[in-house]
């Protein structure tokens, strides 16, 4: 852990700087690929691209597991569902061939350091607004002191939804995601500078239903063909959510309106944050809890679209950009490859804290995120540069991901198993774990991952 002043230089007997606000807005099934940012030519979220022109994005980031409840554990923890024990999406009727969902949290995840912990504790407020979908509803714990939650386990309606505000459950009236705003607003304005804060808003947009958005986002793509999208008919082994797939233009419209209105209020965010006075010293970080295949690969949904479970790109890519302004660099696009499992250690390393001692295996990239660190020993160097090298797991199926290749693991090597070469593959049309021109990076990769299972299964 790097240690002086947070972010910035620190001279002698000069107190540091204030931390910074942290609001860090988290997208529900948000592939990478469905932003203008990362190359979309037909979604429109010109908000969010403003919002990376602004700041740093990275190109390669992956979840560790492509589904909303393990994933959001992953992210909020540091440690992966090996560890926080949250394997699938939490639902009260779980399904058992193949497995879908996981019916409640274990005992143990009471006790998991939350990244609110962790700030908390170092002085900051803590709110959150919006799908929290990791345990009940009515009491999310974990040092916020303020909540506005959605009810259930992560099913809801976009209008009229039940919500619980700090515990106490409300029939609201209004737009789903306008109301999320609204009361991210409403803790804004209760913020003042003589303590940093911790805001989340984790959106349910695009999530299915797909019914409920206001008429105007409908109207904008209703002649939409998408035909730069790649899509296909249902694959064989396509299992989740198949019925997107007999129209899927018709379907690909109606989430296009859904992310096009999550970007609207990330627009409307971060115009409150001005408006307050609040944007110079606050830093917005925008993610994906999961990515979406959107028809690609015959495939609807994410990890759980087919069976067996699928790693694939689409799935397991999400966007991550940091936005600050005068301290993360503008329209700054970074390769390197990171995870979902790498924000709890960034995090802590860009503020200067410690990160909860429980065997993570995430690495900090605050470094590249701000390009530098002044007044901080490089830990990244050409005689020591960042290592390419993510992995998955997902129940039976676990991925080793570098920036060249791609290798998934189901049932421990018993298969089915896939080697993709991702530089002249990317589409990932073709298997080659089989081919013996590939032994040497599938024996590679297998130990690595190997090594990486039996380090972080506790």
């Amino acid at each position: 852990m790097a240690t002086g002043a947070p972010l910035l230089a620190q001279k002698k007997n000069v107190a540091p700087p204030p931390r910074p606000n942290i609001v860090f807005v988290l997208a529900d099934d948000l592939a990478a690929w469905m932003l203008g940012c990362y190359g979309n030519q037909e979604i429109k979220t010109p908000n969010i691209d403003q919002l990376a022109r602004t700041g740093t994005r990275f190109s390669n980031h992956f979840v560790c597991t492509p589904i909303c409840s393990a994933s959001r554990a992953t992210i909020f923890t540091g440690r992966v569902p090996r560890q926080h024990g949250i394997h699938d999406f939490l639902s009260p009727n779980p399904i058992s061939q193949p497995p879908q969902g996981q019916k409640e949290v274990p005992a143990s995840f009471a006790s998991e350091v939350m990244l609110s912990d962790i700030l908390a504790n170092a002085g900051y407020r803590c709110g959150y607004v919006g799908k929290w979908h990791m345990g009940p509803s009515d009491a999310i714990g974990h040092n916020y002191e303020y909540s506005y939650i959605m009810a259930g386990q992560g099913s809801s309606r976009y209008q009229d939804p039940p919500m619980y505000l700090n515990g106490k459950l409300l029939e609201e009236k209004g737009y789903l995601a306008s109301l999320m705003t609204q009361r991210a607003g409403e803790y804004l304005d209760r913020q003042s500078k003589d303590k940093p804060f911790f805001l989340t808003v984790s959106h349910f947009n695009p999530h299915t239903p797909y019914e409920g958005h206001p008429q105007k986002y409908y109207d904008m793509y209703s002649k939409s063909i998408f035909d730069t999208f790649g899509w296909e008919r249902a694959a064989p082994h396509a299992l989740r959510e198949k019925q997107f797939l007999a129209d899927p233009v018709a379907n690909i419209r109606r989430c296009a309106a859904a992310t096009t209105a999550l970007d609207d209020e990330v627009g409307a965010l971060v115009k409150k944050l001005r408006e307050r006075g609040l944007a110079d010293n606050t830093l917005i970080v925008f993610c994906g809890d999961n990515g979406f295949l959107l028809g690609r690969h015959g495939l609807w949904s994410k990890g759980l679209a087919s069976d067996p479970i699928n790693m694939y790109e689409e799935a397991v890519g999400v966007p991550m950009i940091w936005s600050w302004p005068g301290k993360v660099p503008p329209e700054s696009v970074r390769p390197e490859v990171i995870s979902t499992y790498d924000f709890v250690p960034t995090i802590c390393d860009a503020l200067d804290l410690p990160a909860p001692e429980r065997n993570l295996c995430g690495r900090s990239y605050a470094e590249v995120a701000f390009g530098k660190i002044h007044g901080r020993p490089a830990k990244y160097t050409k005689e020591k540069p960042w290592s390419n090298l993510v992995f998955g797991h997902f129940r039976n199926t676990e991925m080793a991901r570098d920036n060249y290749y791609k290798l998934v693991l189901r049932d421990g090597g018993q298969g089915p198993c896939e080697l993709f070469d991702l530089k002249k593959d990317p589409r990932e049309r073709v298997n080659q774990y089989a081919n013996p021109a590939y032994t040497t990076v599938r024996e590679r990769l297998t130990r690595e991952l190997s090594a990486w299972r039996e380090k972080y299964s506790a």
